[in-house]
């Protein structure tokens, strides 16, 4: 097999240089515009009205250009642009002409949340090194959007700085004027600042976006592709030190609390969240005694394979300013203050029970600090503590208490160097480690990547170099952890600008390579090679603004032993409408026969595998024009499988459905709604539950291993509203139903390289599991960086087994709604403070 991998590596190498030849040469990045800023003293009455006469004496930044749906043709309407700046801040005034008032799009949202609007955004690459940058952005309705820009992760609205905006509407204008505290970004010490820059505007009502600096879809890169602000002199970076402490109250109920203890329980938390600029170029960010306890519900569901569930990260100190720790994927923020490792082991005697078993780890503080230098090195170091974790196990006889722990005192660190280069390149250096107090183990991981961009930024060649180090004992046990050392590889060159691209990548993952201590990795041991192309038409033609296909052949062997896990040939396909601004597209994956050799929950791997026959995959979808009141996506799925000859088996099938409606009340006022369905017919997979000894001993194979042919049938609903009172006050309010449906039709028993035989198995697997959750939430942002909060949560889940499982969707919703459901009501208040403005005079 590894012969064959090299072959195969090596006809993708040659259709590689035939491709090369044929494709068009890569577009070149538009010349860099420049604009002048204005120095000014005393500032500014921030408006939105324009009508101090410094702004009169700034030079213009006009004449955008088109990115979409029409790259490259110049703006009809009008935009100007002005720059202002004294000792302390930037000013922004920009006047956009159009052709009548109706033409302006302005519905209300929440922070951080694009709506049928027209906006404007500045864009500030204030080391330029055209690779990492700053994004402000103002929507007609004066809602304030912000965001970071890296390598590593790309566009990110997680990050969220304190600064103000003001708009007006003044018949065919609208008008935006921000000001941006030196203390919301970072910068040099240099007398004079030379800054990359780019303005963008968008007319939602032709949906058109234009850059005053032009920005090529055909181009790599988008930081890359932004003009210069100069004039900038003489600005000392600002001591940037601002405290936001914070107290919440609690009331939770949870009628399935046991017995002699309390069902109605009350709580106080105070804390804070520290920033500090240590100098022009770096900024710790600390939160002390954290309360996370108004995030939205995570979307729990029913898991039937062999590998864990991945949960959305809505804490914000862990999505906010993390881009560095994200370099090569090695953290998985969800770790930090998890479900304590022991919580599944909780050991108790035969009059025992498990009174109070935490299900995540209460953190005590955590504290990141990033910058980059003048030089273009990145440095992050992120450290974060958790206390000792315990249940409680009660003696039912006695009464007696007892603790168990079941997560030690723990330490995550971890630290990052990025360095940028020229060309829109990159190297790094990232470690993790976790270590824990008392008899267990510990994990340090310790990776390099690079990216290496040619002159003409028209290809690249990247890779990565991973290595995995545990050392101890598992908990709770005298047994040593038996992946010590692993590591992983990736190799990968493309043609990165231009419609026509393509990639070829290659990896190997070790079979001790481990780096979910505080990554994530859903399997490990393999090789796997791949070879992208795609080709992406920018240009309207016909009735449509653009096209793009795309395509990738996959190939992936087990790493030890040696052997096949399967082939797929993916083609993708998508465009827009001109008119109607309909999108349409499909993906199909064609997997001739592959072996799973994961779905067993045997290891070492390599003796037992499930095989899954030849398949089809085949899923088309639209998206209507988000413009009109009432917008739909739709998707809808077929995945079609061979005949399993070896038993007389039904044919496997998956059918899947997506609805997602949207109804736009007015600018204030939206309700959605979500519909994922799925079937998946004669599924075969493991039993989970384990089986009795004596089941065991029956099994004609003596690897014990149960299978189960089943109908999976999975609904999830969501429906959503939001109000926003002003551009600062909103209230959303979630419900969220789930339900997960398997019914098993016959058994067999696995046998090793795949072999399987039909048991007469009759005990009832069935099960059914349903999740309901409301989240609302007030939300008022009463001044920059200040905010109350109130929130309430309600929360149900049900596990049917056996008989009392049940594939009717209302009976599963009737019985989720009539179980007794947890309820938290929650108050919490953050209040900004800023050094800056709090000192006092000279």
């Amino acid at each position: 097999m590894f012969r064959i991998s090299i072959l195969f590596l090596g006809l993708l190498f040659l259709g590689i240089k035939a491709l090369a030849q044929v494709a068009p040469a890569p577009a070149a990045a538009a010349p860099k515009k420049q604009l002048q800023a204005l120095r000014i003293s005393g500032g500014i009455k921030l408006d939105g009205l324009l009508d101090e006469a410094v702004w009169q004496q700034a030079p213009i930044a006009t004449d955008f250009i088109q990115q979409r749906p029409n790259p490259g043709v110049p703006e009809k309407h009008r935009t100007e642009v002005r720059v202002l700046y004294d000792d302390a801040n930037l000013y922004i005034g920009a006047i956009m002409h159009d052709s009548s008032p109706d033409s302006i799009m302005r519905e209300m949202t929440q922070r951080d949340q694009f709506g049928n609007s027209d906006l404007f955004s500045v864009f500030l690459d204030t080391y330029h090194d055209q690779l990492n940058g700053y994004n402000f952005t103002v929507t007609t309705s004066g809602v304030q959007l912000d965001g970071r820009y890296s390598p590593a992760g790309g566009e990110d609205f997680n990050w969220n700085a304190v600064w103000d905006a003001r708009t007006t509407q003044h018949g065919t204008d609208w008008v935006a004027e921000m000001r941006i505290p030196y203390s919301a970004i970072r910068f040099s010490k240099l007398p004079e600042q030379l800054w990359g820059l780019n303005f963008a505007r968008q007319r939602k009502r032709d949906n058109q976006q234009f850059f005053w600096n032009e920005v090529k879809p055909t181009v790599n890169g988008f930081v890359n592709q932004w003009g210069e602000l100069r004039g900038v002199r003489d600005i000392k970076p600002p001591l940037r030190l601002s405290v936001t402490p914070y107290i919440s109250g609690y009331v939770n109920h949870n009628p399935l609390n046991e017995e002699g203890t309390k069902r109605t329980t009350t709580s106080f938390n105070g804390g804070a969240d520290v920033k500090w600029g240590i100098n022009e170029s770096f900024t710790l960010d600390a939160t002390l005694v954290p309360d996370f306890g108004q995030v939205q519900s995570d979307n729990q569901v029913l898991n039937l394979s062999p590998f864990e569930v991945q949960f959305n990260e809505n804490r914000q100190f862990f999505t906010e300013g993390t881009e560095l720790f994200n370099k090569g994927n090695l953290f998985y923020s969800r770790r930090v203050g998890a479900t304590p490792i022991g919580f599944y082991g909780v050991r108790r005697g035969a009059n025992e029970k498990i009174l109070r078993n935490p299900a995540e780890t209460r953190l005590l503080n955590a504290t990141k600090i990033s910058g980059r230098t003048k030089k273009g090195l990145g440095v992050g170091l992120f450290n974060a503590l958790s206390n000792d974790v315990y249940a409680t196990v009660r003696n039912t006889e006695t009464g007696e208490e007892r603790e168990v722990l079941t997560q030690p005192f723990s330490n995550y660190n971890i630290a990052v160097l990025d360095q940028s280069l020229k060309n829109n390149s990159y190297v790094s250096l990232i470690n993790t480690n976790v270590t824990r107090w008392g008899s267990t183990y510990d994990a340090n991981v310790t990776g390099g990547l690079f990216r290496f961009n040619n002159k003409k930024n028209s290809y690249a060649l990247d890779g990565s170099m991973v290595y995995s180090r545990r050392r101890g004992t598992q908990f709770g046990t005298d047994k040593p952890i038996d992946d010590q050392d692993g590591y992983k590889y990736s190799l990968g060159v493309g043609k990165i600008s231009g419609n026509l691209t393509w990639d070829i990548n290659h990896s190997i993952e070790s079979d001790k390579y481990n780096p979910n201590d505080l990554g994530l990795l859903f399997s490990n041991n393999s090789i796997s090679q791949s070879f992208s192309v795609a080709y992406r038409k920018y240009q309207p033609f016909w009735k449509v603004n653009n096209m793009a296909f795309f395509g990738q052949v996959g190939h992936e062997l087990l790493y030890k032993p040696t052997r096949y896990q399967s082939l797929y040939f993916y083609n993708g396909f998508n465009t827009t409408f001109t008119k109607s601004f309909l999108q349409v597209g499909y993906d199909f994956v064609l997997s001739p026969v592959s072996h799973d050799y994961f779905e067993p929950r045997t290891y070492p791997l390599g003796d037992y595998f499930v095989r899954v026959p030849g398949n089809a995959d085949f899923v088309a979808f639209f998206n209507s024009d988000t413009r009109k009141r009432f917008a739909l996506g739709m998707n809808a799925g077929l995945q079609r499988f061979g005949l399993d000859e070896r038993l007389p088996r039904e044919r496997r099938l998956k059918y899947s459905l997506g609805a997602y409606p949207r109804y736009r009340i007015n600018n204030h006022l939206t309700f959605s709604y979500s519909l994922d369905w799925s079937l998946h017919r004669n599924q075969i997979g493991f039993v989970n539950g384990g089986l009795s000894q004596q089941e065991a001993l029956d099994l004609p194979f003596t690897g014990q291993i149960m299978l189960g042919r089943r109908h999976v049938a999975t609904v999830s609903n969501v429906v959503s509203a939001a109000y926003t009172f002003t551009n600062r006050m909103s209230f959303t309010l979630r419900t969220r139903h789930y339900t997960s449906n398997v019914r098993y039709a016959d058994f067999a028993v696995l046998g090793p390289d795949g072999e399987e035989r039909q048991a007469d198995y009759r005990r009832n697997r069935d099960n059914t599991y349903n999740a309901f959750n409301v989240d609302a939430v007030y939300s008022w942002w009463f001044a920059p960086g200040s905010q109350v909060s109130i929130v309430w949560k309600n929360a149900g889940y049900t596990f049917l087994n056996a008989e009392k499982a049940t594939p009717q969707y209302f009976d599963n919703f009737n019985n989720t709604i009539n179980t007794p459901h947890n309820n938290s009501l929650s108050v919490k208040v953050l209040y900004y403070l800023d050094y800056l403005m709090v000192r006092r005079p000279k």
